[in-house]
């Protein structure tokens, strides 16, 4: 099992260039389900959790026409079974996904229940609680999620009383084929979702509102094809942006758009001691001007909000900087097990409920660290990248999910920094 080695204390300077969005290509890739004309996606990031998608969509008689590097050309036809089995769907939550559109297409599917990152209750009720006023009926049993329509999924009102991305996403895809009308409020608003859609209407679909909390699609009766760039990953944007505030230096971050810089320079606004700059409108610099004292309160949100897939990161990078800084998980409750990792470092946090208090310390050390879920492990790293020494970090299959050879961008930009295969 691979293992990454840091030895940190050096500044990064250089120049990254930002991978598509995992959490764009993966509804994306769902919703090729929907339509049997030949779809080409390009910018699609080389990660385990886009493998896994693909293998799902392989073993419901998605044909990949052609591949090359981040562009793939799919083309679906009828499943032979409409069955996720458990072996596939296992490894990440997104898996379940697929289930709005096989029901919309061929109503009926049977999902196993999914997997993913241990750090809270992600429930999927909001997913089948939707479907179901759509006219699907559901049953559970020995771990799968037996999915069925008796004619056609039919358009409705819905109203989430808790946004959810993958809800959203869900119904979504589901109500591209219905029959009338769905329109769905406090729908999330994640640039995730809005790629999704901008997906979706190039290829024939039907939908108002994307990017708002009332979001309306008109059912057709098919989908066509087409052509789509997934949009950058904002989330690995932030990671480097963040690793700038723990390590010192500059960074160019290109492959961007501005609604990433804008959301990152937003959310980055109360720490003082970094600076965004655009460049054009596919790059931006990120530079730590000064060290100095922070006193920040930083609550997870929903999006426009402070992103809970930034908080553990944000948690390493504050590990050094003068000052208490609290940070408060709203998101998902359990999402702060690399906390006693970074103890084990020299870290000075006190965990409170669902805040912690990161009390600055002037050095922390490296170690033998365990990463315990996808964004734990770039919080481990810039971990590492800041501490004193050698640094281990094992279990790296979980960056893997999410970071496109997050060692060798960063090793580009000075830091030292190693994938050692074992």
């Amino acid at each position: 099992m691979d293992v990454i080695e840091i030895f940190g204390g050096k500044p990064l300077k250089g120049k990254i260039r930002i991978s598509g969005s995992k959490n764009s290509a993966l509804p994306i890739l769902a919703s090729t389900l929907l339509t049997n004309s030949i779809v080409r996606l390009t910018n699609i990031p080389s990660l385990s959790d886009i493998f896994s998608m693909i293998d799902l969509l392989k073993s419901l008689n998605v044909k990949i026409l052609k591949k090359k590097n981040s562009c793939y050309t799919f083309k679906s036809n009828k499943p032979k079974s409409l069955i996720a089995p458990y072996e596939l769907v296992r490894k990440m939550r997104a898996s379940f996904l697929i289930l709005g559109p096989l029901l919309s297409r061929y109503g009926y599917a049977k999902v196993s229940l999914p997997g993913g990152c241990a750090i809270g209750t992600r429930p999927v009720d909001l997913h089948l609680d939707c479907l179901k006023k759509m006219g699907a009926s559901f049953k559970i049993k020995n771990g799968y999620v037996h999915g069925s329509v008796k004619s056609k999924l039919k358009g409705t009102s819905i109203n989430f009383k808790k946004k959810s991305v993958g809800a959203t996403e869900n119904l979504i895809m589901a109500a591209t084929l219905a029959e009338g009308q769905t329109i769905i409020y406090n729908a999330a608003q994640e640039p995730e979702i809005n790629d999704l859609c901008n997906f979706l209407i190039k290829i024939g679909a039907k939908i108002k509102g994307h990017g708002t909390e009332v979001i309306t699609i008109d059912g057709v009766k098919k989908l066509n094809g087409g052509e789509f760039e997934v949009m950058p990953d904002r989330i690995e944007a932030g990671t480097f942006a963040l690793s700038v505030l723990g390590c010192s230096g500059k960074l160019i971050l290109s492959g961007v758009n501005t609604e990433i810089y804008k959301h990152l320079k937003n959310i980055l606004r109360p720490i003082s001691l970094l600076k965004l700059k655009k460049i054009d409108n596919k790059s931006f610099s990120i530079e730590k001007v000064k060290n100095g004292c922070l006193n920040l309160k930083i609550t997870t949100k929903e999006y426009p909000g402070f992103p809970t897939d930034l908080q553990a990161q944000l948690t390493s990078a504050l590990l050094k900087i003068k000052g208490l800084n609290e940070i408060n998980e709203k998101i998902f409750e359990n999402r702060f097990m690399h906390v006693s990792e970074l103890r084990r470092m020299g870290a000075k946090i006190k965990k409170k409920g669902s805040k912690v208090e990161i009390s600055g310390v002037k050095e922390i050390y490296g170690a033998q660290l365990m990463a315990t879920d996808l964004r734990a492990s770039s919080c481990l790293i810039i971990a590492g990248l800041m501490a004193k020494g050698k640094t281990i970090i094992n279990r790296v299959y979980h960056l893997d999910r999410g970071y496109e050879n997050i060692e060798k961008k960063l090793k580009a930009c000075g830091a030292k920094i190693n994938r050692i295969k074992k």
